[in-house]
């Protein structure tokens, strides 16, 4: 296990209390994606019965989200589910592995998410200034891999990814500093994100017609083929927006009394967020017509609806108004991503399970500089991904090699350490572990040309089990035995 010198802390500062991890999870959770995903699930759905998706992503945030808060309140260290995963299925067995894929993931899928929402931030920038969205320049990506097969992708380059890389960087910044300075940015972006929403749900329910939100075309809930499948890409889309319920668990070892704190926040983040998930939804779709956002789904209006959507109650002013306040939330999103993900190879570099640098904390606020910056500048260059590429790409390999792996793990730790000290029990335990199972599986194979996906996330997996294989025979560590004057670095 690499181990710092004795002259250098490694300890982390207790200092977020319940308000400012809430805080933190509803800023991630809410972002940009509700925002701009919200055509998307129409049109996966094909109607208004699209709220069916938004409801059963909720149903499946909270499942999981009582995996992770009992898990939390039991374990709580930096990184989150890198150190339950590694607790769950023992340190120096396979653990360590599954540790170590969890983290290699991690370096692909948190930049992909922190790129995901400066993306959205210069997309939806581009109702007030819609030069944003010229392209600049486009280039398809193709590689075939032995065992994978083809993997592609397209890069698009538009004057809008200039202000995506310039916003990654400066919340990179703001991160930048001591986790009691960052508890209470945290909350005063808050703020500001409920007061956007707020005010978008306002609209919506007083000006209100339930002969559009309940318009419901023929056929909208006969259970085919079609209609699954169509539910199974809306659920992966309201998956990524209900996604960010766990991010005070990275900062687990920054928690005041964690034991309590920790599962509050989660639970409290879900439930806040369903609820203005759902009203919001209902009230735009009482609004516009669904069938004028199937045909928004397919043009660049997609990308800032919510500001259509004002700017047809209030007028010009407003939406001009809400669209800042939403570029807000967007940008307290991705500082609550960075914030949260740096802290995940920080810890796996203590236990020596991943590279030494990322154990290194700033010399003055301890807090871990290097994997800040490392996370920040990686997303820097996703930010010519296309959005929608992303999300998938993103769902898909965390489900993978993440939330399914912690759902078992969950139930693993329950048989195995019947005596650990839970200050939260997981409530009707098991059956929200094996609905949270059910549902990522759904979600991964439910989809039309889901193979895709899964492809590089199976990339990913092969190339951490190489790199794996490869530092355990020179280290001799699990599964590989001891060598003679061969000790773990």
């Amino acid at each position: 296990m690499e181990r710092k010198s004795s002259g250098e802390k490694t300890e982390l500062v207790r200092g977020l209390g319940l308000g400012s991890s809430i805080a933190l999870n509803v800023n991630l959770m809410i972002g940009v994606g509700p925002f701009i995903t919200l055509p998307l699930v129409i049109e996966a759905m094909g109607g208004p019965q699209a709220m069916l998706g938004w409801v059963l992503g909720a149903l499946l945030a909270m499942c999981d989200g009582l995996i992770v808060a009992e898990l939390g309140a039991a374990m709580p260290d930096a990184g989150g589910s890198y150190a339950y995963i590694r607790d769950i299925y023992g340190r120096d067995k396979l653990g360590r592995l599954l540790s170590f894929l969890y983290v290699w993931q991690l370096t692909f899928s948190a930049p992909l998410s922190i790129a995901s929402g400066c993306i959205g931030f210069s997309l939806y920038a581009a109702y007030l200034w819609p030069s944003l969205l010229r392209q600049v320049g486009s280039y398809h990506l193709s590689m075939h891999l032995p065992l994978v097969g083809l993997l592609q992708g397209d890069l698009v380059l538009t004057h809008g990814t200039a202000l995506a890389i310039g916003m990654c960087l400066v919340a990179v910044a703001l991160a930048y500093r001591k986790i009691d300075m960052v508890g209470r940015v945290s909350k005063f972006l808050f703020w500001g994100v409920l007061a956007t929403i707020l005010w978008v749900i306002f609209a919506g329910f007083t000006h209100f017609h339930p002969s559009l939100a309940f318009d419901f075309p023929p056929g909208a809930f006969r259970f085919s083929a079609g209609f699954f499948m169509g539910l199974g890409s809306a659920m992966l889309v309201a998956t990524y927006d209900y996604w960010g319920y766990y991010n005070i668990c990275f900062l687990g070892g920054e928690v005041k009394d964690p034991g309590r704190n920790i599962p509050r926040a989660v639970i409290y983040s879900i439930v806040l967020v369903a609820a203005l998930y759902l009203s919001m939804t209902l009230g735009v779709i009482g609004v516009i017509p669904w069938r004028e956002l199937l045909v928004t789904a397919h043009s660049n209006a997609r990308n800032f609806v919510i500001s259509a959507f004002m700017q047809q109650i209030y007028g010009h002013g407003a939406a001009t108004v809400v669209t800042l306040l939403i570029l807000w939330t967007a940008f307290a999103s991705v500082f609550a991503l960075i914030l949260g993900y740096s802290r995940v190879p920080y810890a796996a570099a203590l236990d020596g399970n991943y590279f030494r640098a990322f154990g290194r904390l700033h010399p003055r606020h301890r807090f871990p500089h290097v994997s800040i910056l490392t996370m920040g500048l990686v997303a820097v260059a996703f930010c010519s991904l296309r959005l929608v590429d992303v999300i998938a790409a993103l769902v898909v390999i965390r489900l993978l090699l993440q939330f399914l792996v912690q759902a078992v793990g969950l139930i693993v730790l329950r048989v195995r350490r019947p005596d650990l000290e839970r200050p939260f029990r997981m409530w009707l335990y098991p059956i929200p572990a094996l609905l949270a199972i059910t549902g990522f599986i759904y979600i991964l194979i439910s989809r039309p040309n889901f193979g895709k996906e899964l492809r590089y996330g199976f990339a990913i997996l092969v190339a951490g089990l190489v790199i794996y294989a490869v530092r355990a025979w020179r280290r001799s560590e699990w599964p590989f035995p001891a060598r003679p004057g061969r000790t773990a670095a």
